[in-house]
């Protein structure tokens, strides 16, 4: 294997050896704390546009399966790791990590420092970086350098399905929900199936009129990648659609829906990237640990007409607001991160529409806030399901 390189926008030069194909790939640096689930991070379609940075140093050791995929192909633009695996052990695995970085034409790297690539992109930002193998640091320092950040991209409508697709119910049928789709994973198809839900996707490009068209019981924003404020035409269709059907959204679904409310959105300095991010319910108390993958953020004070108060100490329920007022009617936040204190969730008071911030499928990370979507079929007052 030949060795390859990593140079960051602000120039730290960082040597590892190639362990996918040759050749240069520019990105946003996101580091990403789940111990497992690599493949899914890879294919999870929210991270078109980002080199994925593994802090946990060894990835690897279990394979990888067709099931786990969660896109046709993986949307990352490179992956950097510590140690890869030499041999992989697991009665579903189907191939080697490594293997599947080169089925898939992936530039990726390992012995790498990732400890220190972390600590820097924690303390200055997430940033653009340049990868490659098989070219010199100098070259990719320029690229680097040159690379537009994540702030003002619409990398939605990229990854979104080109043509509607279905996922029949499990069972009897109890509703049809229909997805927008902004970088779907398949795992969260699959538990709306679980459900009994029929649920139709849809590409990002639909309309208000082609959703209502097909008489749905709910209607689902889902994850997806890059800054939300650019998908205008969704968060018109969003605003369309509220107090005319229940809307549920999640991680990008969640900004896009904060946005339609009239809120604003925020970049976070590094992100919320992982399968063990502490958030609070803040109608009980309860603390779940969540999957994450997000770079911005929903900022319910510029609904209440002021900046959010100072943090000291501690994140706690103080920093954010107990209610604020939109076009749609009151609108309370339900879930806040444990880590930095930012909205995790809301829930519209007037009209049958919530949200969340975090993964609820896990794909990877944890179940505690599979209950979510039964929440959802709640909302759209079908009861709950054992699930």
């Amino acid at each position: 294997m030949s060795s390859g390189f990593l140079v960051t926008a602000d120039g730290e030069v960082f040597e590892g050896r190639s362990v996918g194909v040759e050749g240069v790939r520019v990105g946003e640096a996101v580091f990403n704390t789940s111990m497992t689930g690599y493949q899914e991070v890879l294919s999870d379609p929210s991270y078109a546009g980002q080199v994925v940075v593994m802090t946990s140093p060894h990835i690897g050791n279990y394979g990888v399966s067709d099931y786990d995929d969660q896109a046709a192909r993986p949307a990352a633009c490179g992956l950097i790791v510590r140690s890869l695996s030499r041999r992989h052990s697991n009665w579903r695995a189907e191939g080697t990590l490594a293997g599947y970085l080169r089925t898939h034409e992936m530039v990726a790297l390992a012995d790498l420092d990732t400890r220190r690539l972390t600590r820097h992109l924690r303390d200055r930002g997430a940033m653009p970086v340049a990868i490659g193998a098989g070219v010199g640091p100098g070259e990719l320092a320029v690229l680097a350098a040159e690379a537009p950040r994540m702030e003002g991209q619409d990398l939605a409508t990229g990854v979104s399905t080109p043509e509607p697709y279905r996922f029949d119910p499990d069972g009897d049928p109890v509703g049809r929900v229909v997805a927008i789709d902004l970088g779907m994973k398949r795992d969260i198809g699959r538990r709306l199936a679980a459900r009994g839900l029929e649920v139709q996707v849809l590409p990002a490009t639909c309309t208000a009129e082609d959703i209502l068209g097909l008489d749905p019981t709910g209607v689902f924003l889902t994850n997806g990648p890059g800054d939300p404020e650019p998908l205008e035409h969704n968060i018109d269709t969003v605003r369309t659609l509220l107090g005319n059907v229940p809307v549920f959204g999640i991680c990008l679904g969640h900004q896009v829906i904060g946005l339609a409310l009239g809120a604003s959105t925020f970049k976070l300095p590094f992100g919320h990237h992982g399968g063990n991010h502490p958030v609070r319910r803040l109608e009980d108390g309860r603390v779940e640990i969540t999957a994450q993958n997000h770079g911005f953020a929903v900022d319910l004070w510029s609904l209440a007409g002021r900046e959010a108060p100072e943090r000291k100490g501690l994140a706690g329920p103080d920093l954010l607001p107990r209610r604020v007022t939109s076009d749609f009617g009151e609108v309370r936040p339900t879930h806040q991160n444990l880590n930095d204190g930012t909205l995790e969730g809301l829930r519209c008071l007037d009209i049958p529409a919530m949200s969340v911030q975090y993964h609820p499928e896990a794909a990877p990370g944890p179940h505690d806030a599979l209950g979510v979507f039964d929440d959802f079929l709640g909302l759209m007052g079908l009861g709950t399901a054992d699930c």
